[in-house]
């Protein structure tokens, strides 16, 4: 999580073995002000992001899913900071894990992205057996969650 924390900048939200529409692990750092817009706008069910997701595995930029935003969330997202960002998707058996991350600074690289992409399976293979957590990893987990977001 730390090193998708620093490869993005601006921020990422990372849904791990999504059960229908809920993951059963979720970490964000996006800023707060975009959080709440977010929310407030109900983007999550015409997210770009979310739809390409569900539909694909591997990965894909946001410039590239601009087609497919009716809403303009993406352009929304630009106004908070996160110009350039790209999708991902990995699905293994009956679970799959969605993630975006953003930079407001460039395009990522295919080298950067590819990594991202590594780290998100490596994250979703860790934790595609744990079912139920220890009460410290489950406060791990929930402080790290709070500091990416809040930090």
């Amino acid at each position: 999580l730390r090193r998708l924390h620093e490869r993005s900048p601006t921020g990422f939200a990372i849904g791990l073995h999504i059960q229908f529409t809920t993951p059963r692990y979720f970490f964000q750092s996006y800023s707060k002000e975009w959080l709440d817009a977010y929310s407030a706008k109900g983007f999550v069910m015409n997210d770009p992001i979310v739809h390409w997701g569900f539909s694909n595995e591997g990965s894909i930029r946001w410039r590239d899913l601009a087609q497919t935003d009716p809403l303009g969330v993406l352009s929304e997202a630009a106004k908070f900071g996160m110009c350039f960002g790209m999708a991902a998707s990995v699905m293994r058996g009956s679970s799959r894990s969605i993630a975006g991350f953003s930079r407001g600074d460039r395009e990522m690289t295919d080298v950067e992205m590819a990594g991202i992409h590594k780290d998100l399976r490596a994250l979703h293979d860790a934790t595609i057996g744990m079912q139920t957590l220890s009460p410290e990893i489950h406060d791990t987990l929930r402080q790290m969650s709070i500091y990416l977001t809040h930090g």
